[in-house]
């Protein structure tokens, strides 16, 4: 099960919003909607969580690039939601290298939050040479200055990590009313 909130800053604290993704096709479209939830250019994030798999850190500054921070790449590479912040930079590919077809993965329906199968471990293949990791991938730096340390960050169980996020902002009671 997913869940994807937008918390916009404003000079009065955070305002938090639920958002549907089934539109979002990129990258390009979700910094676009983030944009959309902040008419005065101030830092917006947006929190994106697959049940007890992965959590997404997407932050928008006006009209800066986005900055992505995900706890767990492989699992995100399974989820279609996970795609859309897994960028050639971010995965450290030029664009145009050869791009493993997401679509032939066998999605064996972890990306709905259903355990992973038992031969599932440290690595998954993409279905080509590329091998992307259970490992953080990001700029784990992405909230310092909002009070979330990298090391916190990393720390933080998919589980329960965007109600501590929230709750490192003082956004904890807006991000509950649209839980």
């Amino acid at each position: 099960m997913y869940f994807a909130a937008l918390l916009a800053r404003t000079e009065d604290g955070w305002e938090a919003s639920d958002t549907e993704l089934d539109d979002v096709e990129t990258l390009s479209d979700l910094a676009d909607l983030a944009r959309e939830a902040s008419p005065e250019d101030d830092t917006v994030l947006v929190l994106i969580e697959q049940e007890d798999a992965w959590f997404g850190v997407v932050r928008v500054d006006g009209e800066d690039d986005p900055r992505i921070y995900v706890s767990d790449a492989a699992a995100a590479a399974r989820s279609s939601y996970g795609e859309i912040l897994l960028t050639d930079e971010l995965l450290g590919r030029e664009p145009g290298d050869d791009v493993p077809d997401l679509d032939a993965l066998d999605l064996d329906g972890t990306e709905d939050g259903e355990p992973a199968s038992a031969g599932d471990d440290e690595e998954e293949e993409t279905g080509s040479s590329e091998t992307i990791t259970h490992s953080p991938l990001g700029d784990g730096q992405i909230l310092e200055d909002l009070g979330v340390t990298e090391k916190e960050l990393r720390a933080l169980d998919a589980d329960d990590a965007l109600n501590t996020i929230a709750e490192s902002l003082g956004a904890s009671e807006v991000l509950e009313t649209v839980r």
